[in-house]
């Protein structure tokens, strides 16, 4: 009989187990890509985000809806991730099922960015970057194995992807890889209320989306 399990209910130990996931030890992102400078006009926009975030953060708990709204959005888009050939799938159009033995895991996207020149040939996707959002008030760390499921099963047609999980305020990217074992590295952590950190998310982001430039040779 097969065992439905819900990825949002799932600790980091139980999907090292049940998708034989193996952490490496992190690297700097200077390791994967050169990040570039960014322009006086896209830090003023980091400094916007910062700000407008900052005020909803002052007045108590920001919803995870919210957090994709004010936060997640405007850096995706600064990022370029709303530019042509790159495709943003939200939650309510993404089931993802990621099957084990007779293990069947069951959970939702909150978003999804793939290269998909074509809309209509699903072979041409390539998932470029999946995002887990939580509220601000929660861990990043605490979506890490939903993030890991999610990201683990484009490893049946890639060879490596990127994810990250976000309150809005931290950002936690992870790079999985496909092998025997399939493996992950956590790099380091992130922050939007810090100056330096926000210019070097944003360069993180726009590094990752130029990813889609590479696909063929990742797949």
């Amino acid at each position: 009989m097969t065992q439905n399990l819900e990825a949002s209910q799932l600790s980091l130990n139980d999907v090292r187990r049940l998708l034989k996931l193996e952490e490496r030890e992190g690297d700097a992102f200077t390791g994967f890509f050169s990040l570039e400078p960014l322009s006086e006009l896209e830090q003023q926009e980091i400094l916007k985000i910062i700000t407008d975030f900052r005020r909803y953060l002052s007045a108590g708990k920001v919803s995870e809806e919210l957090v994709k709204f004010l936060v997640l959005s405007p850096l995706m888009r600064l990022a370029g991730f709303f530019d042509i050939p790159i495709v943003l799938t939200m939650e309510d159009s993404i089931p993802i099922e990621v099957e084990d033995g007779d293990t069947l895991i069951k959970g939702r996207l909150d978003i999804l960015a793939v290269n998909q020149p074509d809309a209509e040939l699903a072979a041409a996707q390539f998932w470029i970057l999946v995002v887990e959002a939580k509220n601000s008030a929660i861990d990043p760390w605490a979506g890490l194995p939903q993030l890991l499921t999610y990201a683990y099963k484009s490893l049946q047609q890639q060879s490596s992807v990127w994810g990250l999980t976000t309150n809005g305020r931290n950002y936690q990217f992870v790079y999985l890889t496909r092998g025997n074992p399939c493996t992950y590295q956590i790099l380091p952590d992130l922050s939007l209320t810090d100056r330096e950190r926000s210019l070097l998310l944003a360069q993180v982001l726009k590094a990752i989306c130029k990813l889609q430039n590479v696909q063929l040779q990742l797949a």
